[in-house]
């Protein structure tokens, strides 16, 4: 239990209101045409969808040390702007910036926690052309005056939040804002955070691998389901333009329970391999752990698979992990993973060359699922000659006969 001071202030920083606004009819709003900023990054603009828009505001999260900073000051050394730092000193942030390279004049620095402060800065002194980009890193630790609550309070990042909105989108200026996440994964403050702002990033992918995935969870500019995939590296974050190869870099092949399966983040397919490993158990209930798929799937494949296949996996530890990092939602990786978990038990490795997709329901059949033709072109293109897949089998039954016993 937090305990938190609501101030009764009412802020008179607010929109100005037009006298003679009226209600208008959809054909005669004037239309406006805004090209996008490009931001030198490919993969950061496929997640975007295409690019900055004017005056748009953008929240950026996630786990501490993902990559947050170092992405957005790779993003600020391409376009230019003003980088507000409320964690760092202006030396730190040097230290960081000549890390990554960076060499940009435009670009400016200012350590400050008053959002009063920052936005009197971008009104009295901003520089020929105007400012290009602002990014405030990060939004908890910013606060205003007029507010007696505490910083990284809920009034307090609501107030500077919307403050720094407003100032957005009366100059048409875009802004980037980092912020943090709890324990829970969830972005800290409150969700109204989210709802305020045009595009809400999350960076994920384990800390210490290498892979980094930047998905939109929130886009009124463009689609919800493109990913960017990037690699971590000592010069910062380096986009990755065939992703199946950076899964697939290290992979062991000829090894009982792997197995490669095509699934699809945002448009693009991405080949990924999933391991399985299974062990005699001496606990009474046995471990279902899966990392990087959810685990009510994974205790739904292996119910099918003792039921369908006749597996005595009551008496044994099921281990699952996706490669990488990555984390699969789609349900088309459910044949991957039933045949690998098959594979493990049975000591049988799949050959090297196969690619598997498809959904398993709870009879044992493999179901359609989408883009099948992109993930078969996909898997053509990098070498696979074998596809398993509900084109071709419609049950599990009908696969594992195929395979050799």
């Amino acid at each position: 239990m937090v305990e938190t001071v609501v101030s009764t202030k009412i802020s008179n920083f607010q929109f100005p209101i037009s006298k003679q606004a009226k209600p208008q009819k959809l054909s005669e709003i004037k239309s406006i045409k805004q090209d996008r900023l490009k931001t030198g990054i490919g993969e950061f603009d496929r997640v975007l969808g295409g690019g900055i828009v004017p005056g748009s505001v953008v929240l950026v999260a996630g786990e501490p040390g993902i990559g947050k900073s170092t992405l957005l000051l790779q993003l600020a050394a391409k376009i230019g702007g003003l980088y507000v730092t409320g964690e760092e000193s202006l030396q730190q942030i040097k230290i960081r910036a000549e890390r990554l390279g960076v060499k940009n004049k435009d670009l400016l620095f200012l350590a400050e926690t008053n959002v009063d402060a920052i936005i009197e800065q971008l009104k009295i002194d901003p520089p020929a052309g105007g400012w290009k980009l602002i990014i405030i890193d990060s939004i908890q630790a910013f606060y205003t005056s007029e507010l007696t609550g505490t910083t990284g309070s809920v009034g307090q990042v609501k107030e500077c939040s919307g403050r720094i909105l407003r100032i957005a989108k009366n100059r048409g200026i875009p802004v980037f804002l980092i912020g943090h996440v709890t324990k829970a994964g969830v972005i800290a403050g409150p969700k109204v955070l989210e709802h305020m702002v045009d595009t809400v990033l999350n960076i994920e992918g384990e800390r210490f691998g290498a892979a980094r995935l930047l998905r939109a969870t929130k886009n009124r500019f463009g689609a919800t389901d493109e990913v960017g995939v990037f690699e971590m590296g000592d010069k910062g974050m380096v986009a990755v333009d065939n992703p199946s190869k950076l899964f697939l870099a290290n992979r062991v092949v000829k090894v009982p329970g792997s197995v490669v399966v095509a699934t699809m983040e945002g448009t693009r397919p991405v080949l990924v391999e999933i391991q399985a490993l299974v062990v005699p158990t001496q606990l009474v209930i046995p471990r279902r752990i899966g990392q990087g798929i959810d685990y009510n799937r994974l205790q739904l494949i292996t119910a099918v698979l003792t039921k369908r296949l006749n597996l005595p996996l009551a008496s044994f530890d099921v281990y699952v992990n996706v490669v990488g990092g990555l984390r699969i939602e789609e349900p088309a990786a459910d044949l991957g993973v039933a045949l690998a978990i098959y594979c493990s038990f049975k000591n049988i490795a799949v050959a090297s060359k196969t690619i598997i997709f498809g959904e398993l329901g709870l009879l044992g059949e493999i179901r359609e699922v989408s883009q099948s033709v992109t993930r078969n072109k996909e898997a053509r293109r990098l070498g696979f000659t074998t596809i398993i897949s509900p084109e071709k089998f419609s049950s599990i039954n009908q696969v594992i006969r195929s395979f050799p016993q």
